[in-house]
């Protein structure tokens, strides 16, 4: 006699959503919206006020979109293939046409886009690599780095068109604000990239010891399971 109760039967994986769904066409929509607002920025060398005002509102729109896409998704389980591989793709893209596009313009210097972009491209190659291994885990820091980037970005671009109707005392406030948000955003980049080298050395070298254990034999002193793998379960930050 089978006391197996019925429903408890494994069934077929539920299937994946379909990528025509509103997370991923707000995706896509912050990826057409990336070269609108570098031509906006760019106009006139920056000198054109009335489109930089139009640049900041694409980027601002651009971020909602980044926060909103991740809640529906989330909320309604519409988390797909394809929305894994474009949403870091469209982050990314908006941060580095921000940065370029203000370094251009000669409102921050070149070695601000340097460090923070190479830092995003090597983390990027670094997953890459480590998939094989496991999944690295979500990180705080990148979320906060995130947001610091977007403030330093926001206020930037606001600077100049503020300029023209404020007096010059809150200009200049604005500025030194500016520069402490960007720097705290650089060593926050910085940080973050060296701790995730540093997750990524720590989990290769348990995925080396758990392959000569397992060459050996099992280990009395290593619960079953244990590993890069099951340690880290969630999944990887797109940020």
């Amino acid at each position: 006699m089978n006391d197996r109760p019925e429903n408890s039967a494994p069934g077929p994986a539920p299937a994946e959503p379909s990528p025509w769904n509103v997370p991923n066409a707000l995706t896509v929509l912050r990826i057409l919206l990336v070269p609108v607002f570098l031509v906006l920025l760019l106009v006139d060398g920056g000198q054109d006020m009335t489109m930089r005002w139009w640049a900041l509102a694409v980027f601002l729109l651009a971020m909602a979109t980044d926060k909103l896409d991740g809640d529906l998704a989330r909320k309604y389980n519409l988390i797909t293939n394809f929305g894994k591989i474009a949403d870091p793709i469209a982050d990314k893209s908006l941060m580095a046409a921000a940065l370029i596009g203000l370094a251009v313009i000669t409102e921050i210097p070149w070695w601000v886009p340097v460090i923070i972009l190479i830092r995003e491209l090597g983390i990027t190659v670094l997953r890459f690599f480590m998939i094989r291994i496991a999944v690295m885990p979500a990180s705080r820091g990148g979320k906060i780095k995130t947001v610091l980037q977007t403030v330093a970005i926001g206020l930037f671009l606001l600077l100049r068109p503020v300029a023209q109707i404020v007096p010059e005392g809150v200009t200049f406030a604005l500025l030194i604000l500016a520069w402490l948000t960007l720097v705290a955003a650089i060593i926050v980049t910085v940080v973050t990239g060296i701790d995730y080298c540093a997750q990524a050395a720590k989990l290769a070298k348990d995925s080396r010891g758990g392959g000569e254990t397992a060459a050996g034999g099992p280990s009395a002193d290593r619960p079953s399971g244990d590993g890069p793998s099951s340690a880290n379960p969630t999944g990887p930050d797109s940020k």
